[in-house]
């Protein structure tokens, strides 16, 4: 079994927003800590998400009508089987 080891961050919070997050701790029936390490693995995804969807976009503009790009047998065949998956779904 993984041991799991916690660091502690202490965050000052200003009364109103301390307070929306003691309420939903006690509305979700949870600790106020757990809803907090909840919200920040969230925004850890979602700015890994946003950096790596930067990447790609920087990475396309670049080889953009290079030979990198994207062949035009292969795109023709995503937006084929994009288009089936749609039509089978409805």
């Amino acid at each position: 079994m993984e041991k799991i080891t916690l660091r502690n961050v202490h965050v000052p919070l200003p009364q109103k927003l301390y307070s929306r997050l003691k309420a939903e701790a006690v509305r979700a029936k949870q600790p106020a800590a757990t809803a907090v390490r909840e919200a920040i693995e969230l925004w850890l995804r979602q700015r890994r998400k946003a950096a790596l969807h930067k990447a790609i976009a920087r990475y396309a503009a670049e080889v953009a009508g290079s030979h990198a790009d994207l062949d035009k047998d292969l795109e023709s065949a995503a937006v084929e089987h994009l288009l089936d998956n749609e039509r089978a779904a409805q």
